[in-house]
């Protein structure tokens, strides 16, 4: 059933005021983080979609200050897990210890209770901790003994891994790169940007930000986020945007068919709506236009197609596959 477009006007003027604490936020995490905008507006993103970021980039470009900042800046809990190769689930999510004195077990809980998580350099945990972390991702829970245990709200995962550093690593499981909305490849900053972080850092000009949102105001944000409209045609856009990742061919792209071995899932679709719906937030708007799924497009899909070796072997990259259906599917 096609529903009536809503009074835009309207709609517009309700998204400004309930978007509002969006610039309040942004300035204040721009105060410590020079550059990276791609990174902030994704963590925004993941923030209003209730979706988890996978961070893709070398030591150093400022990942763990951007989400403590941001922890700080909504007044949440924030916690950091340095993973590694010896590390339990039980470090993760908690565990049983007994109680002398009372005579009885009790729940220690782990430091995935809180509302941002940076799981730093992620695939070198081994499977059976990735698989604890993926009970937490998807069913915001986690399960102690026989005891199920919801997380807190809002509840972000944050997964940081380095792309050059190859051994001691464990590939993380397509299941679970699936679960993150988006995967944010981060480059180096520029020369002029460079230069004021330098001049932070050489005058210890880092700060740790004011509480500026609470997060029932982010929670709320997400209620009025589920209205911003979006057209049929944007819908039809979308999906012909990942079925060109899994039949290249019906769109005039049959020189993908032998570089892709799988395409995007249908939590690529609905991955690739509510990421645009909540850039279409941020940016004030009461709808979704094509430019919106074009923007987070890269960021929603490059973790959710799979290379063949032919691909590998001609060194073409999800982003250029991406880049490729975006510049052929017809715009509405």
């Amino acid at each position: 059933m096609i529903t009536a477009a809503p009074d835009l006007q309207e709609l517009n003027e309700k998204i400004a005021e309930s978007s509002a604490f969006v610039d309040t936020l942004t300035t204040e995490i721009e105060k410590n983080i020079i550059g990276q905008k791609s990174m902030l507006n994704s963590l925004l993103i993941g923030l209003l979609a209730n979706g988890h970021i996978l961070l893709e980039g070398v030591p150093g470009l400022a990942k763990t200050l951007a989400i403590k900042t941001l922890a700080n800046a909504i007044q949440a809990k924030f916690n950091r897990i340095q993973f590694t190769p010896d590390l339990l689930p039980a470090d993760l999510v908690g565990t049983m210890v007994y109680n002398m004195p009372a005579n009885r077990f009790e729940v220690k809980k782990g430091p995935i209770f809180s509302n941002f998580i940076l799981a730093d350099e992620i695939n070198r945990a081994p499977a059976k901790v990735q698989s604890a972390l993926l009970e937490a991702m998807q069913e915001r829970q986690v399960t102690i003994g026989d005891q199920s245990y919801k997380l807190d709200d809002p509840f972000l995962v944050l997964a940081t891994q380095n792309p050059l550093e190859q051994e001691g690593t464990y590939p993380l499981p397509e299941a679970q790169v699936d679960r993150f909305l988006m995967k944010i490849v981060i480059t180096y900053p520029k020369p002029e940007e460079e230069k004021l972080i330098l001049r932070k850092a050489m005058n210890n000009d880092f700060h740790e930000a004011p509480a500026v949102v609470k997060p029932e105001t982010i929670l709320k944000a997400r209620e009025v986020m589920r209205q911003v409209y979006m057209d049929e045609k944007i819908e039809q856009y979308i999906i012909d945007l990942v079925f060109a990742t899994r039949t290249p061919e019906n769109y005039q792209l049959s020189q993908l068919k032998p570089l892709i071995s799988y395409g995007g899932s249908p939590r690529a679709s609905i991955s690739l709506a509510q990421a645009s719906r909540a850039y279409a937030f941020i940016k004030h708007r009461g709808f979704v236009i094509p430019e919106d799924v074009r923007a987070v497009c890269q960021n929603v899909l490059r973790h959710r197609i799979g290379l063949t070796y032919e691909a590998e072997a001609e060194s073409i990259t999800p982003e250029n596959i991406i880049q490729q259906i975006l510049n052929h599917v017809e715009v509405p």
